[in-house]
């Protein structure tokens, strides 16, 4: 009766995996797609074009746009038993290498654009000079060249009709999962997700000091008989900068939460995939590992798809 039991529990999961990669990829191709290119079309508007902080949004936007395109065409197919990455190897290669080369560089010019604020937010008139768009240019190839060679072992390390995976197109051996597993999860999520965090405070702490040191020199040189104003002034600018602070904590506290729900949890899977390689499994735990497995995989893409809404959504 057990056994039973089970066997019909694997076949629910089955069919619901089977039903979930046939409509939430779709869901998410749209949204993401339609998110990304609004973004495209904002942040290359002729009063933006120089701005390296919109540079850099415009060009993760783009990353996004490829990555949901390379990644989630194939997921959608595969609900359908039209995956040709499950079937062809160099498309398999060629498809892992592209989502993940440009989700690395999508995330890492959101770190970037963090960094470029506290530049422009800082005291010292060389640090502030930092903040260009010749210099986000600049930065933004050396990301371009740095993730392609991070993950050109995928060139050979991925494969067709992996058994052992959850994904037929997936790494042929324990080295080449634990190597590309280590670097997705520490590289492409965790160091980007660490340097917005550390410089957004940063320059929330910038800004902070920034307004009151204004406030104090306007208070000191403003020659006004009529003490009320005076206050009233003060008071004024006092809550336009917590008014600031307010929002630029929210925008950042909704990028990093968001960022992190979405992408550490495959970071995870990921690494316990590879580290549980050899253990032996029944095939409802692997039923239900692979169901989840998909489930963070598609998480990861609703990450891609989702920051215009979060600018749009806290006003920014």
């Amino acid at each position: 009766m057990l056994n039973v039991s089970n066997t019909d529990l694997v076949e629910n999961l089955e069919y619901l995996s089977k039903q979930f990669n046939r409509y939430f990829p779709f869901s998410i191709f749209l949204f993401g797609m339609v998110g990304n290119i609004l973004n495209c079309f904002v942040l290359s508007q002729p009063n933006l074009r120089m701005n390296p902080c919109a540079y850099l949004f415009l060009i993760s936007s783009i990353a996004n746009i490829i990555s949901i395109t390379c990644g989630l065409a194939t997921r959608v197919l595969s609900g359908w038993h039209m995956d040709l990455a499950a079937q062809n190897g160099l498309i398999c290669k060629c498809r892992a290498f592209v989502v993940f080369v440009s989700r690395t560089i999508a995330f890492w010019l959101i770190a970037y654009a963090t960094i470029d604020r506290w530049f422009s937010s800082c005291i010292l008139h060389q640090r502030r000079q930092m903040s260009s768009l010749k210099n986000s240019q600049r930065v933004t190839k050396i990301i371009f060249l740095a993730s392609a060679l991070l993950y050109c072992q995928m060139i050979y390390c991925y494969d067709v009709n992996i058994t052992s995976a959850p994904l037929q197109c997936y790494g042929k051996n324990v080295v080449c999962r634990f190597l590309t597993d280590f670097t997705y999860a520490t590289i492409t999520v965790l160091s980007p997700l660490l340097i917005m965090c550390i410089f957004g405070l940063i320059t929330i702490s910038n800004i902070r000091h920034h307004y009151y040191e204004r406030a104090l020199k306007r208070k000191a040189f403003k020659v006004n008989p009529n003490n009320k104003t005076t206050f009233k002034f003060v008071s004024v600018q006092q809550r336009q900068r917590r008014r600031i602070d307010r929002y630029l904590r929210h925008v950042l506290f909704i990028q990093i939460v968001f960022l992190s729900i979405l992408t550490v949890p495959q970071a995870i899977e990921k690494i316990y995939t590879t580290l549980t390689v050899n253990t032996k499994k029944s095939s409802l735990h692997m039923t239900i590992h692979k169901f989840i497995y998909n489930f963070v995989l598609l998480l990861t893409y609703l990450a891609s798809g989702l920051p215009f809404y979060i600018y749009t959504l806290c006003g920014g």
